[in-house]
């Protein structure tokens, strides 16, 4: 059996003491909950994270009561989505109940809370943006986004076509996340369906363009 990958060593941020008691009062009484995404890839590749966001089994309104009780505040900043921000030790944390798709129109979903890491790692765009950490450290892949980043490959979830027709702003990271950590030549898969679909990018807003593009 291979060892566990962990970020523990890695990462200093996963030793805050803030972080980890926010950690134990989602994952108590039978709950989980993991740093998602962009932290554990970027304390993967020695890199320095911008934020640091929670998936969580718990639902939203679970999710404030336990963080209240642990004594931070809470904001629901997307609490229809399932995402509630946590102000602990003066920093926030996004958490985010696991969720599945159940509808999408190429530039928003319709969501509904779950207990599935994997279909939630499914439901992210990129391999690499779909990692999770235990608070101990151990990272969960479910995609195959460790082997992806050691290669440094970008690659979309599953068919690229079908991840590009959920949400259209997605041929923009392609090319954004390309350009921050990938190397050689773009997946040719995801390239081939950025092309096709193209003609999605006119159905976005200005806004979520502009703040992609920034």
């Amino acid at each position: 059996m291979s060892t566990p990958i962990s970020i523990a060593g890695r990462a200093k941020w996963l030793g805050d003491r803030h972080l980890q008691k926010l950690l134990a009062a989602l994952s108590a009484d039978g709950e989980q909950a993991r740093v998602a995404g962009g932290a554990v890839r970027n304390a993967l590749l020695g890199q320095k994270m911008a934020d640091i966001d929670i998936a969580a089994t718990t639902l939203p309104e679970e999710t404030m009561r336990r963080a209240k009780a642990a004594g931070f505040k809470t904001v629901p900043t997307g609490i229809e989505h399932g995402t509630v921000t946590v102000i602990a030790g003066g920093r926030p944390f996004e958490v985010t109940t696991l969720r599945a798709d159940v509808e999408t129109d190429g530039r928003r979903a319709k969501v509904s809370f779950g207990r599935d890491w994997k279909a939630d790692a499914e439901r992210r765009d990129f391999t690499i943006n779909a990692l999770y950490a235990e608070a101990d450290g151990t990272v969960i892949d479910l995609v195959g986004g460790v082997a992806d980043l050691e290669a440094r490959r970008l690659r979309f979830i599953g068919e690229a076509e079908a991840r590009i027709r959920e949400d259209y702003l997605r041929i923009l990271r392609f090319f954004r996340f390309f350009a921050w950590y990938g190397e050689g030549r773009p997946d040719a898969e995801g390239l081939k369906a950025c092309a096709r679909l193209k003609e999605g990018l006119d159905r976005l807003s200005a806004e979520r363009v502009w703040v992609e593009l920034k």
